[in-house]
């Protein structure tokens, strides 16, 4: 068969449901023969929306998002999706055209070495230089992208190969199972834990898998040990549990980092960077720990998450002299301290009345997707996740411009949800030409833009260092036409008890909604950088 539709058949295989892309010349026939496939092509107006949105397919689903773009400057575009997936440990399949290999190149017209310039940004890439090639090429990446750590993949299809006859077959496949943790560390682990007086379990971004979470969940039921999460550990317990302290949105100076300053024992699933100092660590991850001057825990699981916890669950026995009294200490000052604000009725918007209000409205299955700003950090501060992959937020790559693709990649994974982009003025114009696909594709989605006219976060860090306002300040369309210029909804919020109702009604009608709400973060340099490292320090 064609060396095209083979390629299409391996994706098959692989169980693909979307590419997201924008092909080229050098994809034409990759394009004619996804045209007869059960693949869906979601056709976005930037490659780097394409890549988000198969970056975070990958993130919600376990199985690889795939991405299409053409050579050159449809390839370079690709760079920060890839970087994004790679960092927050998200599977994807980036594919790229190349002009003909095997004969004339055009002279280095578009000519740019995308395999290299991918190599450090991925954990595979390769150019496919024969249609007898694509079955192990294809399975091959597919195979890497997803085995733990996840992350980004990719495969270069010059056009030539993809006009090429072959014989070859698909490669189905195959069935792997995690290797588990070696039973001595399990021992040494529970150890550790049974003759800690403090102890203090951290919830990662590698806990966050359906099994993963069943067992952390059977294990904070069974010990009762109290628990913090990371910004993309957000979700993987019920946040409204008892024995949640918080999320670590903080670099310092919060509640939460006087909670792991007390602990003795933190028991760390699925993430590796934590504080030092005389506190022991036991590192349970599917791989082993890069030891830095930051992170060298005394024990290492590894193996299968689940599997770890779930071993450790069945030995450790509750301890009489465990002690949490410090633990809830921090966690009454932390839930007095996120109600402040959550009903102040100033305008524009303050901060934690935005994330309380949303809160209000957001079912526990209902997804927020955040672009990268100011307001990420009071969303995971103060927004308590119910349920795993409601919160989308990046705090790896931490890019601007991936709220809103990301919200429409979790519309087609879960369609029957609740579904807000929650993106700043400038993340949000990053990418906000979005709006044409997703309204192309009858999408119901809610957008909600905070407009401060500003790049807010920098302007907060510039405001801690002591510098005066310079050079962060800029002017937005009118939100509500330019939504309208796309077939989209647009509405404006023009008092603090106005959103309530407005999201409501946007989640009750069909369609693309963009909201403009202008908000205040005059607040954030007094709350975040002052007040909250002071209040800590009394605990």
């Amino acid at each position: 068969m064609k060396a095209s539709d083979l390629f299409v058949r391996a994706l098959e295989a692989e169980g693909v449901e979307y590419v997201f892309g924008i092909p080229g010349e050098e994809n034409l026939d990759l394009l004619n023969s996804l045209r007869d496939s059960q693949i869906k092509l979601v056709l976005t107006r930037h490659e780097q929306a394409a890549g988000f949105m198969a970056a975070t397919y990958g993130r919600i689903t376990g199985k690889a998002g795939v991405c299409l773009a053409t050579l050159g400057p449809g390839a370079t575009n690709l760079v920060t999706p890839a970087a994004y997936a790679q960092l927050g440990a998200m599977p994807i399949l980036m594919i790229t055209g190349q002009k003909p290999i095997k004969t004339s190149k055009q002279g280095q017209f578009q000519i740019v070495d995308v395999v290299n310039m991918m190599r450090p940004l991925t954990k595979y890439t390769t150019q496919i230089v024969s249609g007898d090639n694509i079955p192990s090429r294809v399975r091959e990446a597919f195979r890497r992208v997803k085995e733990e750590r996840p992350g980004a993949g990719h495969l270069e299809f010059p056009e030539d190969i993809a006009r090429e006859e072959t014989d070859a077959q698909v490669i189905p496949q195959s069935s792997v199972r995690r290797a588990t943790a070696e039973e001595k560390s399990i021992k040494h682990a529970v150890d550790m834990i049974e003759d800690a007086i403090h102890p203090l379990l951290l919830i990662g971004a590698g806990a966050n898998r359906k099994l993963t979470a069943k067992m952390l969940r059977k294990f904070i039921d069974k010990a009762g040990i109290p628990f913090v999460s990371t910004q993309m550990g957000k979700g993987v317990v019920d946040e409204r549990d008892p024995l949640f302290l918080g999320n670590a949105a903080l670099s310092e100076g919060d509640f939460l980092h006087r909670a792991i300053e007390k602990a003795d024992l933190i028991i760390n699933v699925g993430h590796d960077v934590v504080k030092p100092g005389g506190t022991k660590v036991i590192h349970v991850n599917f791989s082993t720990a890069v030891v830095d001057p930051v992170y060298f825990p005394q024990v290492e699981v590894i193996g299968d998450i689940a599997n770890s916890m779930w071993q450790i669950c069945e030995c450790v026995e509750v301890q009489r002299s465990w002690d949490f009294s410090y633990f809830m200490r921090v966690r009454e000052h932390v839930e007095r301290h996120l109600l402040q604000g959550a009903d102040d009725i100033r305008f524009p918007m303050y901060p934690q009345r935005l994330v309380a209000d949303v809160r209000k409205v957001m079912p526990a299955d209902g997804i927020i997707a955040l672009d990268n700003g100011m307001y990420k950090i009071w969303f995971a501060r103060n927004y308590k996740a119910h349920q795993p992959n409601t919160v989308l937020l990046d705090n790896a790559l931490a890019t601007m411009g991936a709220g809103l693709p990301s919200a429409m990649a979790a519309h087609l994974v879960c369609p029957g949800r609740p579904v807000m982009a929650i993106c700043g003025d400038g993340g949000f114009m990053m990418n906000s030409q979005e709006l044409e696909t997703a309204v192309r594709m009858n999408m119901n989605l809610v957008v909600l833009v905070l407009r401060d006219d500003a790049y807010g976060m920098i302007k907060w860090k510039q405001a801690s260092m002591g510098f005066q306002s310079f050079g962060l300040d800029y002017s937005n369309p009118d939100f509500v036409k330019y939504a309208q210029s796309y077939g989209a909804h647009g509405h404006r919020i023009d008092a603090a008890d106005g959103l309530v109702p407005q999201l409501a009604e946007c989640f009750d009608q069909p369609g693309v909604h963009v909201i403009d709400l202008p908000v205040d973060y005059s607040d954030n340099d007094r709350v975040l950088n002052r007040e909250l490292k002071e209040s800590s320090k009394l605990l």
